[in-house]
C-alpha cells in the first residue's frame, strides 16, 4: 500500500501543472482548430456558425494576400535571425574575456530587449520620421538626400529589420556568452598546447561545443520572429501596400477588420503547423549535435 502511494506521489505533484497545461494551452488550441472549419464572425456565438469543412484552408491556397504575407514573414525571419546570430555570437566571442566594467556593459547590452515592443516601435518611428527623424537629420547634415524610411516598400522592410536587430541581438549575445563561459577550459588549453591559433580555436573547438545552445537560441528567435506584431504594427501597420505585413498582422486584420474569425483561425493553424515542424526538426538536429559535442568533449578530456 505504501509502495503504491510512493509511486503515485510524483503524479500528484504533476497533476496541477498538467491541469493548467490542459486548460491554458490544449483547450485554446482545440478551440482554434474547431473554429477553422466554421464560417464564423464576431456577431455569432461559435455554436451558431455554419460548418464549412476545409473551405477556409482551400481558400487560403488561392489567397494572394496570404501568400504575400507568408513570403514577407519568411524573408523577415530568415534575415533578422541570420544577422542577429552573426552579431550576437561575434560579440560574445569578442567579449569572452576579463574586462573592467563587463557587468555594466552586459547590462547596457540587454536594455533593448527589456523595452516594451510598443515603446520600441514608437521610438524607431520617431527616428524614421521624414523631416525631424534622427536618421534623415544625420543624412542632411552630411549632404546626403533623405531616405523614405517608412513610405517606400523596400525601405520600410529594411526599417523593421533594423529595429528588430537592435532589440533582439542582445538576446543572442547573452545566451552565446553564457554558453562560451560554460565550455570546458581543458579543451581550450589542450588545443592551445597543440598549437591552435585563435581562429582555429573558434572554428574547431568553441563553435562546435556551443552548437546545441546556438541551435536552441536560433529556434527561439525564429519562433519569435514569426510572431512579431507590435513593433511592425506601430512602425508601418503592414504598409506600404503589403511590403511589411507579416502573418501575425494578416491574422489580426482578418479577425478584427475583416471580421472573419474562422478564416483567421485557419491561418493561425497553418502558422502553428509550420512552427511545430520547424521546432521538431531543429530539436532532432540538436540531439544529434549534443551526441557529437559529448564525444568531442570526451576526446578532448582524454
Amino acid at each position: 500500500m505504501l509502495a503504491n502511494a510512493n509511486r503515485m506521489t510524483p503524479y500528484l505533484f504533476l497533476a496541477p501543472a498538467a491541469l493548467i497545461m490542459i486548460v491554458a494551452l490544449l483547450y485554446p488550441i482545440g478551440y482554434m482548430i474547431y473554429a477553422s472549419f466554421l464560417d464564423w464572425n464576431p456577431s455569432q456565438r461559435i455554436g451558431e456558425a455554419d460548418w464549412i469543412g476545409l473551405r477556409n484552408y482551400t481558400e487560403l491556397l488561392g489567397d494572394a494576400a496570404f501568400r504575400e504575407s507568408f513570403w514577407v514573414t519568411l524573408k523577415f525571419a530568415s534575415i533578422v535571425v541570420s544577422i542577429e546570430m552573426v552579431l550576437g555570437v561575434g560579440l560574445a566571442l569578442l567579449l569572452d574575456r576579463e574586462l573592467r566594467g563587463m557587468t555594466l556593459l552586459r547590462t547596457v547590452f540587454i536594455l533593448p530587449m527589456m523595452i516594451a515592443p510598443i515603446v520600441v516601435g514608437l521610438v524607431w518611428r520617431y527616428m524614421y520620421h521624414p523631416t525631424v527623424g534622427t536618421f534623415n537629420r544625420f543624412l542632411d547634415s552630411i549632404g546626403l538626400p533623405s531616405a523614405p524610411w517608412l513610405s517606400d516598400g523596400d525601405w520600410a522592410f529594411a526599417s523593421i529589420v533594423i529595429a528588430d536587430i537592435w532589440q533582439w541581438t542582445p538576446f543572442i549575445f547573452i545566451l552565446s556568452l553564457a554558453a562560451l563561459q560554460s565550455l570546458p577550459r581543458s579543451a581550450m588549453e589542450a588545443a592551445r598546447i597543440d598549437g591552435a591559433t585563435g581562429w582555429q580555436l573558434i572554428w574547431h573547438i568553441k563553435l562546435p561545443l556551443m552548437l546545441p545552445v546556438l541551435i536552441v537560441t536560433a529556434l527561439l528567435r525564429i519562433i519569435d520572429a514569426f510572431k512579431v506584431l507590435e513593433v511592425i504594427l506601430v512602425l508601418t501597420n503592414g504598409g506600404p501596400g503589403l511590403s511589411t505585413e507579416i502573418l501575425a498582422l494578416r491574422i489580426s486584420r482578418t479577425a478584427s477588420e475583416f471580421r472573419e474569425l474562422g478564416y483567421a483561425a485557419a491561418m493561425s493553424n497553418l502558422l502553428l503547423i509550420l512552427l511545430l515542424v520547424l521546432t521538431i526538426a531543429m530539436f532532432a538536429y540538436t540531439k544529434l549535435q549534443e551526441v557529437r559535442a559529448a564525444r568531442l568533449r570526451q576526446a578532448a578530456e582524454d
